[in-house]
């Protein structure tokens, strides 16, 4: 009979093997973990409908504009105006919510919306940012963009 196949052993001499000839870059590794941390089951994903950068006609002289955005999910929706000298928004139906301005797998920065919904945060993203909104019971995470 023919000797057995041991699939753990294959599996395991393969695993390294790749660690030897093409290791992960520890880098990576790491932004993988982070971004895993991120992971919020619960949240709901706030759908980006309106980009100045891609909806707005282009105006002739123009330069520096901000730049609009607006995310809604189902009856919230999330207006963002990002501009030089930071970011600032409104939460509607107005509402106090925790905001929080995800950059890469951190925390940018976390400001308080008022009572009216509005909030401000003195410094723009940079890179690839989200906004995460606690409103009294959701979570509510805005799609990914690069500033």
């Amino acid at each position: 009979m023919p000797d057995e196949f041991d699939a753990g052993l294959l599996e395991e001499e393969l695993r390294q093997a790749a660690a030897i000839l093409d290791p992960v870059p520890a880098g990576l590794r790491q932004l993988a973990i982070d971004a895993y941390v991120l992971h919020d089951v619960d949240a709901r994903v706030a759908e980006l409908t309106f980009d100045s950068l891609l909806d707005a006609a282009p105006v002739r002289g123009a330069r520096g504009a901000p730049r609009m955005l607006t995310f809604s999910a189902g009856e919230l929706t999330v207006d963002v105006e990002i501009g030089g000298d930071g970011l600032m928004g409104q939460v509607l139906p107005p509402r106090p919510a925790r905001v929080e301005v995800l950059g890469g797998p951190r925390t940018a920065a976390e400001v308080t919306a008022d009572t009216l919904g509005r909030f401000t945060a003195a410094v723009p993203p940079r890179g690839p940012f989200a906004l995460r909104l606690h409103t009294g019971g959701d979570v509510i995470v805005t799609e990914w963009l690069r500033a």
